[in-house]
């Protein structure tokens, strides 16, 4: 199978907001956007962060003389994260980009809290349609803040008839966004101040009344251990096939996400 092109650009900030107080909306410029048209909102992207106290992107550059990429020098390297379209806006050459602000722990977080007009934030993304999720009679959504961004797609992609239950863990009470909605959803808002330190979202999956005599469809995306213990759940006791349900980590506790990278991957293969 062939690989999809890949479109990597270099954006500026247009415009940034806390949408509540640990969750930030950042609106990026370029015309790179216009190559993001093919790509689809939900989706991973890659983000590629200045280090701490540089305000551009500095990206590999092709050496024609001697035929091969040069590299940016180690103190000018960017950190590469992974994050989500929210939005593509291709007529103004904007794209939509959202932030849990964890403080400044990690890089992407410290970027997003610092970000003022201006700034640089490379991005690249797979240049293809993806599909989010089967369709189904009722689906089940569940997230902490990280995904807040993708379940706000589903939701908004889902057609008015579309039934099911969304639970989304949030940091405080300021942070529920009652916006977030679908009139055929019921939900949950959990409100876990040290999600590092565990999660009751596995629990609350379990204490659900999943339905057993129509199609379901479950989208899950939150840390490793309830991401681990959701997914044990489905199969075993909800005996759903792979087909029925998407779940990955976006994190790992106490684990960089580089560092994570392969664990993650595993578990969402076994």
């Amino acid at each position: 199978m062939e690989r999809p092109a890949i479109a990597k650009h270099v954006f500026r900030v247009w415009h940034k907001e806390y949408v509540t107080p640990h969750y930030i909306r950042v609106v990026l410029e370029g015309e790179g956007a216009q190559d993001f048209a093919s790509c689809s909102l939900g989706a991973n992207n890659k983000i590629m962060v200045p280090p701490a106290g540089q305000k551009e992107v500095k990206l590999a550059v092709w050496d024609e003389a001697n035929n091969e990429w040069k590299l940016p020098e180690e103190h000018e390297r960017p950190l590469i994260r992974t994050y989500t379209h929210r939005a593509i806006d291709v007529a103004n050459n904007r794209i939509t980009i959202e932030f849990v602000d964890h403080g400044d722990t990690g890089p992407a977080s410290s970027w997003a809290r610092q970000a003022e007009v201006g700034d640089e934030l490379g991005v690249a993304m797979k240049m293809r349609k993806s599909t989010l999720y089967a369709p189904a009679d009722w689906y089940l959504l569940v997230g902490d803040a990280t995904a807040i961004p993708v379940l706000s797609v589903i939701l908004e992609s889902l057609p008015a008839t579309a039934k099911g239950h969304c639970i989304i863990e949030v940091p405080s009470e300021d942070d529920v966004q009652r916006d977030i909605e679908h009139l055929g959803f019921t939900f949950d808002w959990v409100v876990n101040e040290h999600p590092e330190q565990g999660s009751s979202l596995s629990e609350r999956v379990r204490a659900l009344k999943v339905p057993s005599d129509i199609n379901c469809f479950g989208y899950v995306a939150c840390e490793y251990q309830s991401v681990k213990n959701i997914r044990q759940y489905f199969k075993e006791q909800l005996q759903w096939d792979n087909k029925q349900f998407y779940a990955f980590s976006y994190w790992k506790a106490g684990v960089a996400e580089d560092k994570s990278a392969q664990d993650r991957r595993e578990e969402k293969e076994s």
